[in-house]
């Protein structure tokens, strides 16, 4: 009997620090998005953000309105197969939460696509709906030609 106090009490205190932080999950939804990608799986990286009207997706001097026309969007330039969309990689993100169901994030994108090669800065912010995390608006810039 004391064993198995001594098990939930160890349990009461471990568990907690193993449950999933924000941040984490924001991370971790951001890998499966490339992930996504990188099978050729565009409606999986959509996944990632809200299907709604209220996405906001801006890059260049566009600004898209909605879920469906962010995704016919990326459809149109990257194509649904893994051979036309290249490898995606996320790197140095940065998660900043503004409270308990919201959080901007800063990274930065890299594309090794068929062709050629292209990269910049992205920043999201991500809303927490039913349990889980987001992406409402997307700001995305390219590099810069040097």
């Amino acid at each position: 009997m004391r064993k198995l106090a001594h098990l939930l009490l160890a349990l009461a205190v471990t568990l907690p620090a193993l449950a999933e932080t924000p941040e984490r999950a924001i991370t971790s939804l951001i890998t499966a998005q490339a992930e996504a990608w990188n099978r050729g799986d565009l409606e999986g990286f959509m996944d990632g953000y809200l299907r709604s009207d209220e996405l906001v997706f801006t890059s260049g001097s566009r600004i898209r309105r909605g879920w469906q026309v962010t995704f016919d969007a990326y459809k149109k330039r990257y194509g649904t197969a893994k051979e036309t969309m290249g490898k995606l990689t996320f790197s140095k993100l940065e998660v900043h939460m503004l409270g308990e169901d919201a959080a901007w994030v800063l990274g930065r994108w890299d594309l090794a696509g068929p062709t050629e090669a292209s990269g910049g800065i992205f920043t999201l912010v991500m809303r927490r709906v039913e349990g889980k995390w987001l992406v409402v608006h997307d700001h995305t810039s390219s590099d810069s030609p040097e």
